[in-house]
C-alpha cells in the first residue's frame, strides 16, 4: 500500500526541490557556465545585480564579474527558504573569494542572493555583496 503524503510533506519536498534548483544554478554560474545556469531560469527571468543592473540572462552577471574580478567563487554557507502558495523565495547567504583584476586575493566578502522560484524555474534574482565597498576602500578587504 502506497503511503499518502500530507500537505506538509508535499510542501517540504517543493521547498527542497526549489532550494536545489538554486544551488544548481549557482554551481553553474560559478564555473562560470552561464548557458548551463540558464537551464534553471524561466523565460521572464530578471536578475538585478549590485548597483541596480538588470539582466535577462545569466550571461549578464557573468560578463560583469569578468570585468570586476580576475576570478570569483562563492562559499555557500546556508539557504533560507520560504514557500507561499505559488512561489518559493530562496536566500543564498555566504561569502565570496577570489582575486581582483590585479591578482590580489580576497575572501570573506559577504553576499546575499535572493531568488524567486515558480513552477521549478528561477524567475527573479537579486544580488548584494561587499565588493563595491571593498573596491572603494581596499583596506577593508585586507583585514
Amino acid at each position: 500500500m502506497a503511503a499518502t503524503l500530507s500537505s506538509q510533506d508535499i510542501l517540504a519536498r517543493l521547498v527542497d526541490q526549489d532550494a536545489e534548483i538554486v544551488r544548481q544554478y549557482l554551481d553553474a554560474s560559478m564555473i562560470p557556465d552561464p548557458d548551463a545556469a540558464a537551464e534553471f531560469v524561466g523565460p521572464d527571468f530578471v536578475v538585478t545585480f549590485t548597483g541596480g543592473r538588470d539582466y535577462d540572462h545569466p550571461r549578464g552577471p557573468t560578463g560583469f564579474n569578468a570585468a570586476r574580478y580576475k576570478w570569483v567563487k562563492k562559499s555557500m554557507e546556508r539557504f533560507d527558504v520560504a514557500r507561499s502558495t505559488d512561489e518559493t523565495v530562496v536566500y543564498s547567504i555566504g561569502t565570496l573569494y577570489g582575486e581582483w583584476p590585479d591578482g590580489t586575493p580576497f575572501k570573506d566578502n559577504r553576499y546575499v542572493d535572493r531568488f524567486v522560484v515558480r513552477e521549478g524555474k528561477i524567475v527573479k534574482m537579486d544580488v548584494w555583496n561587499d565588493s563595491a565597498e571593498w573596491i572603494l576602500n581596499p583596506s577593508i578587504s585586507r583585514r
